[in-house]
């Protein structure tokens, strides 16, 4: 069980000090990572990814606790969860330090300007990662002839107009989400005829 704990400590501590721009940018490292150690199936991450998204707090640390809970309890969940956070906790101290000192200089401008295309592209990978494992779970042929891809495309489609063009609440999102994923779950399984 130690070996477990300090493993989970020390894989999401790597994923905390070599992801940079974000909780979303984590997400693909995460999933190799968890998926290398065999903590969790392809489809459990997705699950995982949807519980952190619905509850408060940033997307990485929901994660890493919601992992570390399923692989080994309250306390994998506090050994990934530390883990997670303390490279930008020490990271963040130091550069509060320095940070006056290098604020306008060329070497720190640059790597900034260096980490934003790289940060979107690591959440373009995460989004197509996932999305792939949503809609095309059973290959691309196979998911195009079952009502779960088009309840799915639905579901977001719907979300993605009621957020871009209505301007509709994140949270009134989730709940509306939430409510269709049940409603059309639950219809799926009525019998026919």
């Amino acid at each position: 069980m130690i070996a477990l704990l300090w493993k989970l400590f020390f894989t999401f501590f790597k994923i905390g000090l070599f992801t940079f721009g974000g909780g979303y940018a984590m997400v693909p490292l995460m999933q190799e990572q968890v998926l290398a150690h065999g903590w969790a199936t392809e489809a459990e991450i997705i699950n995982f990814i949807a519980v952190a998204e619905s509850t408060p707090g940033p997307i990485a640390i929901n994660m890493a606790t919601y992992i570390g809970t399923e692989t080994a309890g309250i306390l994998g969940a506090f050994f990934a969860t530390l883990g997670v956070v303390l490279p930008s906790f020490t990271i963040i101290l130091i550069v509060a330090k320095c940070y006056e000192k290098f604020r306008r200089s060329f070497v720190v401008g640059g790597c900034m300007s260096g980490l934003k295309p790289a940060v979107i592209g690591l959440i373009a990978s995460a989004v197509l990662s996932i999305g792939g494992t949503v809609f095309f779970a059973g290959g691309v042929l196979v998911s195009l002839t079952q009502a779960s891809f088009w309840l799915s495309l639905l579901i977001c489609v719907l979300a993605l107009l009621l957020a871009f063009e209505k301007k509709t609440h994140p949270i009134a999102l989730i709940c509306l989400s939430a409510a269709l994923g049940i409603a059309f779950g639950y219809l799926a399984d009525l019998p026919v005829g």
